[in-house]
């Protein structure tokens, strides 16, 4: 029996009564191996058949959904994550090295969150001493993260409808990080979601494609009408018929009649001395 073939759980079955029954150790033990080998293989072609049944979870399982922010336009939401639950390790018997991981992983996510006070609480501390470092994140983490949620709350209500205001006022009357991290996540987009659908839907209102020409136009009666392009309070000018211009006055006035006497005084003198001159020839 030692040269049969298994290749079945049933004919391993036959071998082990047939191996049993006649004291044959060896073909014993072959059988029995050959038949755990069979059963890890049949199990484990359930388990890779099981995985290609299951269908895979789609990759944006864990991402936030789109939201609506205060303008109504959808965004992207920012998920405020429980701090509570990042801070998973014994403070006090973590090395300084996993305390200073810990806060530079809580630092990250107060980042993306714009949480003010943890932010900037624990950079100081992350330049400081291992000692204050751990003091702030088993004493002074807690406060300082509530505060911040509360100034997230507080600043989803600047400019905000009717339902985001009075939800996020009662979230701020109960004071507790459940309900602001409750607010934050989902009850601020479900509020403002409603303000939303409230608002009153823009008509479109018909614009002229042309605005009406300020030219001269004709009246009923025969008569034309035009405004007038400029108006002149000066006076026309004496004895001319077509109005040409304005009269020159002020100080232009006293400069031209400056001129006009100096080119008559040298006229008079020029023609004084041309008289001499002839009267000297003729003599």
């Amino acid at each position: 029996m030692n040269g049969v073939m298994i290749r079945r759980l049933g004919d391993i079955d036959a071998v082990l009564d047939f191996a049993t029954a006649n004291g044959n150790i060896s073909t014993f033990l072959l059988a029995t191996g050959r038949k755990i080998h069979m059963r890890w293989k049949v199990s484990a072609g359930v388990l890779v058949a099981l995985a290609f049944m299951i269908p895979a979870a789609p990759a944006t399982a864990h991402a936030a959904q789109p939201g609506l922010d205060a303008a109504c336009q959808t965004v992207e939401r920012v998920v405020y994550k429980d701090f509570r639950q990042i801070v998973t390790i014994d403070l006090d018997a973590a090395t300084d090295v996993d305390v200073r991981v810990l806060a530079n992983q809580i630092l990250a996510e107060a980042k993306t969150e714009s949480l003010p006070v943890v932010s900037r609480v624990l950079q100081e501390r992350l330049d400081g001493t291992p000692e204050s470092l751990r003091q702030f994140l088993k004493t002074e983490l807690r406060q300082a993260w509530t505060t911040d949620l509360r100034i997230s709350v507080g600043r989803s209500l600047t400019g905000a409808g009717t339902n985001v205001k009075a939800a996020g006022q009662d979230v701020l009357n109960k004071g507790t990080v459940d309900g602001y991290l409750a607010y934050l996540n989902e009850g601020l987009y479900a509020a403002r979601a409603l303000d939303c659908a409230s608002q009153p839907t823009p008509t479109p209102t018909a614009t002229p494609t042309g605005t009406p020409s300020a030219t001269p136009g004709a009246t009923p009666g025969g008569t034309a009408t035009a405004a007038p392009t400029a108006t002149s309070s000066a006076s026309p000018v004496a004895g001319g018929e077509g109005g040409g211009g304005l009269p020159v006055t002020g100080a232009d006035t006293g400069t031209v009649a400056a001129i006009g006497a100096a080119i008559l005084l040298l006229g008079g003198v020029a023609y004084l001395i041309g008289r001499r001159r002839r009267s000297r020839f003729v003599a």
